[in-house]
């Protein structure tokens, strides 16, 4: 059996031997790294560069039929692996070092380790990045359901995309578990199993979506995990629910929505409709988010519906002019943004929400003196 270490030793002392400036960390990972190799268990080893000149060394070979593959990470992507900006974070984790230049590259390096160990205890960035993994599956999910009958490989299109989804997913629920996978896809099933926090029937949809030959089947479980993962991630938001009141949040805000209001009445006057489609849909959407933001203390995520975020705008009575909208006549629309400009006001001062009106310039200008007299 070949010894891969070998290999890897031949290529380490030839680097030392003849560019011992170009090339700062040799390290490998993966089943070497993690003691579950095989007999056709490839190694997967990587350097960091000390210079340009290095990338040159990046080799991928096969020996005895066991494949190498000896590829450049820079430091900046190295950077990027520990702070969790790519998933591959074991990599950089669990990896075994092979060579090291000199005592400062070690130093960098055991820091990138370090960071990574000390990220635990940024829940929300972590909450942040699986909501970015979230909306990439979005994007494999629709492209799942517009497929349809359309291809004669629909199966084939539905498994590309499902995988791709799973992915995403499995990212997503990692960093809400402020943790990274340390094996590859396919072999973290225990790891999966340990996790504390998972969308409901994680693993039992998953396995629908990998063994299923039914398009039917995999498009609806998809669309279940993707819906339990939504529910998770905004459970795990809401346990960071801190900092500001509802009247900080909100502070400010009437001021500047009053504006978008007036151009909307402008635009019914003119019977502008383009104008008053973008500002009054825009309108609207903006306040149930802010509206969703002040009760609940965190943004909605992308990925959540529009219909879950226009709950309380809804429950609240405000009018509804996305649906008022009418190309042959704006006057309802006018009416009812005039409407909406008061029961937003009355909403925000129940609420203790502090709205910087003034009657007249004379009024403002005491508003001035006063502030000035706070400050002394």
């Amino acid at each position: 059996m070949l010894n891969v270490f070998e290999v890897a030793d031949s290529l380490v002392k030839h680097i030392q031997s003849n560019y011992p400036d170009e090339i700062a960390i040799i390290a490998y990972y993966g089943s070497y790294a993690q003691g579950t190799a095989t007999a056709r268990s490839d190694l997967d080893f990587f350097f960091i560069p000390a210079s340009a000149a290095a990338y040159r060394h990046s080799l991928q070979f096969i020996v005895n039929d066991i494949c190498f593959d000896f590829w450049p990470i820079s430091w900046e992507r190295a950077e990027r692996m520990a702070a969790f900006e790519e998933l591959n974070v074991s990599i950089i984790a669990d990896c075994k070092l092979l060579y090291v230049r000199s005592e400062e590259d070690l130093n960098r390096f055991m820091e990138l380790r370090e960071q990574i160990n000390a990220a635990a205890s940024k829940g929300m960035e972590f909450i942040k990045k699986a909501e970015e993994q979230l909306r990439d599956a979005s994007a494999h999910l629709c492209a799942i359901a517009i497929s349809g009958s359309r291809h004669a490989n629909q199966l084939t299109l539905f498994r590309l995309e499902a995988r791709e989804f799973l992915v995403h997913i499995l990212n997503s629920v990692s960093l809400l578990n402020r943790t990274y996978f340390t094996k590859g896809w396919g072999k973290n099933a225990e790891q999966i199993s340990a996790l504390i926090h998972k969308p409901d029937q994680l693993e039992a949809l998953m396995q629908t979506i990998m063994q299923s030959g039914s398009c039917t089947e995999i498009r609806e479980s998809c669309d279940q995990l993707f819906q339990n993962a939504i529910r998770l991630l905004t459970q795990q938001k809401e346990l960071y629910n801190v900092g500001p009141k509802y009247t900080d949040r909100m502070k400010g805000f009437y001021e500047e929505i009053k504006g978008n209001f007036d151009k909307i009445l402008t635009a019914c006057e003119k019977n502008d409709y383009s104008s008053a489609y973008f500002w009054g849909i825009g309108v609207q959407g903006e306040i149930a988010r802010a509206l969703f933001y002040a009760e609940k203390g965190y943004w909605p995520a992308s990925s959540d519906t529009a219909l879950g975020v226009m709950e309380l705008y809804t429950r609240l009575g405000f009018p509804d002019l996305s649906a008022i909208l009418n190309y042959n006549n704006l006057q309802p629309l006018f009416e009812a943004v005039e409407r909406l400009d008061i029961l937003l006001e009355k909403h925000l001062k129940i609420q203790g929400v502090v709205i910087n009106r003034f009657a007249d310039i004379n009024d403002f200008k005491l508003h001035l003196n006063r502030s000035c007299d706070e400050y002394k």
